[in-house]
């Protein structure tokens, strides 16, 4: 007669892994939806340009340039007419002078503009140091690919080989674990809002309109510089004042002057910077707003424990038979047989 004994093995339930599988896909998926693989690598193209710029003492350096610029315009215009046509010629100076006179008119807007967007840029700072220390945004795509192409490999298994799960389940609670702790291991809860505040700040400063207004305004301003050393100048100097006077009088006016190469040199590059990455800005406002990133990596990292824990255990019996031969069983009663002996 044959024997069947049962021996049982470990296995998880199925619906569980395959939504684990499908999470993996998802993550894969994701940077393809979001056109991570284009975009990103142009926000780290946007960080690396704007570097050179954001620090206090460069844009401490922008302000003093602007400043030197409205102390020599303002100059001109009082003490220097004064000096020129009389304390009651400015009518007769601005007709005399009309090139410059134009200028103080056109300056007084531009230098309003360019400091406010130089105090907008300097106030984000802080947010664009959180950002830059954030990891490469290149690399951002693949944080998400590769646990997804490692979360779809351990589903195929388990499927494939469900005897394997007790083994198998771990690689899936270990992805989900370091899914979670990835945000917290980059500060990404502290950062990334930061970055957020950074996008939104510069909306209205990294355009192509306002990058063409402020080449625009370099273009006034040199106008305006040829109208110091063109005419307020020569004028001075037909007044009877050497050039070291003109430095002792009128200091602001002749630094205005000289310096509005130096100026120009410092203040080009940034204005560049800008213009080089209006693309790349654009790229990275088309990401998903930067306060949901850590996100995207705690709740996948959540659900993989969760339906780590959700496929749990399950039984499978396996009958094994062992074919044994035992003894025939006897129903003749012994008493009977000792009875008929006797008899």
């Amino acid at each position: 007669m044959s024997i069947a004994t049962a021996k049982a093995q470990q296995v998880p339930r199925r619906w569980a892994v395959i939504v684990l599988t499908v999470l993996g896909l998802g993550l894969i998926a994701a940077p393809a939806i979001f056109q991570m693989f284009d975009r990103a690598p142009k926000g780290a193209v946007m960080i690396k340009g704007f570097k050179p710029f954001m620090t206090d003492a460069r844009m401490n350096s922008f302000k003093r340039d602007i400043s030197q610029i409205q102390k020599g315009v303002q100059q001109g215009d009082t003490q220097v007419a004064a000096f020129l046509e009389g304390p009651n010629g400015k009518a007769k100076f601005n007709s005399k002078y009309s090139n410059f006179a134009a200028f103080v008119t056109t300056w007084k807007p531009i230098n309003a503009d360019m400091n406010s967007m130089l105090d907008q840029i300097q106030g984000q700072i802080p947010d664009y140091e959180a950002v830059a220390a954030l990891p490469p945004f290149g690399l951002f795509p693949w944080f998400f690919v590769i646990p997804g192409v490692l979360l779809v490999l351990l589903g195929l298994l388990a499927l494939a080989k469900p005897t394997w799960w007790t083994k198998l389940r771990w690689g899936f609670v270990a992805l989900g674990i370091g899914l979670i702790l990835a945000p917290v291991a980059f500060q990404m809860f502290d950062r990334a809002p930061k970055g957020a505040k950074m996008i939104t700040a510069f909306k209205t400063i990294e355009t192509r309109k306002k990058v063409e207004t402020i080449q625009g305004y370099f273009g006034e301003i040199a106008a305006g510089q040829g109208s110091v050393r063109l005419d307020l100048i020569p004028a001075l100097q037909a007044k009877g004042l050497t050039e070291q006077q003109i430095a002792t009088r009128f200091p602001d006016i002749q630094t205005l002057d000289q310096q509005w190469i130096s100026t120009l040199q410092n203040l080009t590059p940034m204005i560049g910077a800008m213009s080089d990455n209006v693309v790349n800005y654009e790229a990275v406002k088309a990401l998903p707003p930067f306060t949901l990133f850590p996100w995207f990596f705690v709740i996948p990292g959540l659900m993989a424990l969760a339906l780590a824990f959700l496929a749990g255990r399950r039984f499978s019996a396996e009958a094994e038979t062992d074919d044994q031969i035992s003894p025939p069983l006897s129903n003749t009663n012994p008493t009977n047989h000792q009875t008929q002996g006797a008899s």
